[in-house]
């Protein structure tokens, strides 16, 4: 991963989330919930439609209030002057000025900022021509995308909030943007990410935070949450054995129930680990579904934890 590679117990907290509450009249939208995203880290936060993502960004940017619970950044109230200088956000929506050029728009914004980035060196390193003439609401839906990136950059922020920034690149523009968010990273930045395009959270995060319904229901690193490469997994039901079934394992092996009735065994996958697993399910009555080689996608363990919050 690069020199950011350090312990998270070692980095700095730039983001700290504590029992955060959001209620819209009736609706609680984030329901105590706790977070933190550490510098020099790609965090990302996932889950459905309706998890309470956006609630949640939305109260660490400061764009809305909490109804209760503490947002900290870099150790300040997200409102603090200070802490504002530091915040580089890209939503998903919004951001642009439909009539300015990428560069008037730029530059207008960069006065806003006590040291800001050259606009133009910013627009070049997204990708966009500082010289183009277009105006922002007729660029592409991928062009767009550059150019609010390159104004979340302008302040040299200490703290990034990215919704959903691939949305609309090609490849080559999306390998280029991911290229430049992992340079932001090894700068020292905590970065925030937010989408539901899987393979940028696979080619990027140091840590994956999962919502459902307003809370956050694990937390890990991409191998933590889907089980190593070197694994066997299956389904069963709910709550099996654990114990029992490692003691019939060879030295070394690790079982464990992930989610709800979902198995993974870490260690080398061998045909006769594979028999014994098969075998010891069959003395103990349980029938299992689904038992092969291999990890969960991010993608599987994602639809797996929305059918448990749908239940």
């Amino acid at each position: 991963m690069g020199s950011h590679a350090l312990a998270y117990a070692q980095t700095v907290a730039a983001v700290e989330i504590r029992d955060l509450v959001v209620r819209y009249g009736s609706l609680t939208a984030v329901d105590g919930l706790s977070f933190e995203a550490p510098a020099g880290c790609i965090t990302a936060l996932l889950g459905p439609n309706g998890a309470g993502k956006s609630s949640t960004i939305e109260v660490a940017c400061g764009l809305r209030p909490a109804t209760s619970g503490q947002v900290r950044l870099l150790g300040r109230d997200p409102q603090d002057p200070v802490v504002r200088a530091q915040l580089g956000v890209m939503l998903q929506t919004g951001g642009l000025f439909p009539t300015a050029r990428p560069l008037e728009w730029l530059t207008y914004l960069a006065k806003l900022y006590p040291n800001p980035a050259d606009p133009a060196d910013l627009l070049d390193a997204v990708g966009i021509d500082p010289g183009l003439r277009t105006q922002t609401r007729r660029l592409s839906g991928g062009e767009q995308q550059r150019v609010k990136l390159a104004a979340a950059l302008l302040p040299q922020p200490q703290i990034l909030f990215l919704d959903e920034p691939t949305a609309g690149l090609d490849a080559l523009a999306r390998r280029n943007l991911l290229d430049l968010l992992r340079k932001q990273r090894d700068l020292g930045k905590a970065i925030v990410l937010t989408t539901h395009v899987l393979p940028d959270v696979e080619d990027l995060a140091d840590s994956i935070w999962v919502m459902s319904d307003g809370r956050i229901i694990m937390q890990g690193t991409l191998a933590e949450l889907t089980g190593s490469s070197q694994a066997i997994s299956f389904t069963g039901p709910m709550h099996l054995a654990i114990a029992g079934l490692m003691q019939a394992l060879p030295e070394g092996y690790v079982a464990s129930e992930t989610q709800p009735g979902k198995y993974v065994v870490t260690g080398n996958p061998t045909p006769q680990v594979m028999a014994t697993i098969a075998s010891w399910c069959a003395q103990h009555g349980v029938m299992v579904s689904e038992l092969g080689v291999g990890s969960r996608t991010l993608e599987q363990l994602l639809i797996e934890t929305s059918k448990e919050g749908n239940r």
